[in-house]
């Protein structure tokens, strides 16, 4: 995303609109596949493709097969396959909006790798429609990640190097030209307010912690000991230890059971298992002020304490 803000705000640069459309679609596509992966408790499972294959007789298989590319790798999911396993595997919806943004967004970068876009009405949509995407990203990232990314300058400036913009000719389009200009401002719905988050203090984190393998980490544990020495969770620390909120969680467990509901006898277990730290963290939706409301968070080793009072889905 940062390559797309630098090559866009060049003050020279012809293929501005297309670069910034095409690299802008990467960044977003990566984001979406990190945040499954978070759900997912970083399974590579989580974003790949797969297939049911025809057998002999012609019925198809129930087995799911994974997708290969022409090199032989697995494919993954796509931008809005992304965002619909999101939906459907973890109950973490995507604003309408964004997808909307990543719609018009696309199709701008569809035209510029197959074709090419050109006009000032189409120049102003883009930046328009990168604005919104800049702001949706960085909110995004912040909610997900608890990573502030405030520090960077991430702002579309292009426009202020056109002199006299309301006196220059117009360039004349084409059919099709006109067509994906029309499509833009058709579709194109801009909220300056947009949405608020949460997330906006960032913590100063003196000790990470990093999973392992390697024999020789050192080994700890969390413990309720006064004694223990103390270690402060940053902003980011807490969203990758403890992805899950409440609907996520209720999701992932009526996927995993046949006979799970969201009723009393849930509640009567989950309730316990969230005075534990190893499965949920509270945290305050106004950090700093303690007369805010609370949100509970939870790490997804939390399902295997159901096991034993649900039947798992085969």
């Amino acid at each position: 995303m940062l390559g797309a803000v630098e090559i866009y705000n060049k003050p020279n640069f012809a293929y501005r609109e297309e670069s910034f459309a095409i690299l802008a679609i990467n960044a977003w596509e990566l984001l979406l596949k990190a945040r499954v992966l978070q759900l997912g408790n970083n399974r590579m499972s989580s974003i790949l493709r797969y297939e049911r294959r025809q057998k002999a007789d012609g019925s198809m298989s129930e087995k799911l097969y994974r997708i290969k590319n022409r090199s032989g790798t697995f494919l993954s999911v796509g931008l809005f396959g992304a965002i619909d396993r999101l939906r459907d595997e973890y109950g973490d919806k995507v604003h309408a909006s964004v997808r909307e943004n990543l719609v018009l967004l696309c199709e701008v970068r569809d035209n510029a790798v197959h074709f090419f876009n050109k006009g000032f009405d189409i120049s102003k949509l883009v930046q328009e429609l990168g604005t919104a995407c800049l702001r949706n990203y960085l909110v995004l990232v912040r909610q997900w990640f608890g990573i502030d990314m405030s520090s960077y300058n991430f702002f579309l400036m292009p426009l202020a190097f056109v002199r006299d913009t309301a006196d220059v000719d117009a360039v004349s389009l084409n059919a099709d030209e006109r067509k994906v200009l029309d499509y833009l401002k058709a579709h194109a719905t801009m909220d300056a307010d947009g949405e608020e988050s949460d997330f906006n203090v960032a913590l100063r984190l003196d000790i990470k912690f990093w999973k392992s393998k390697d024999d020789t980490a050192p080994k700890v544990r969390l413990s309720n000991d006064p004694d223990a020495m103390p270690v402060s969770l940053s902003e980011e620390d807490i969203r990758e230890k403890y992805p899950w909120d409440y609907g996520i969680l209720s999701t992932r467990l009526s996927r995993r059971y046949d006979d799970f509901l969201q009723n009393g006898k849930y509640h009567q277990i989950r309730r316990p298992l969230e005075s534990d730290e190893r499965y949920c963290r509270e945290r305050y939706l106004d950090p700093g002020n303690p007369r805010s409301g609370v949100k509970r968070f939870y790490n997804p080793n939390i399902v295997r304490e159901f096991d034993a009072h649900y039947n798992k889905k085969t």
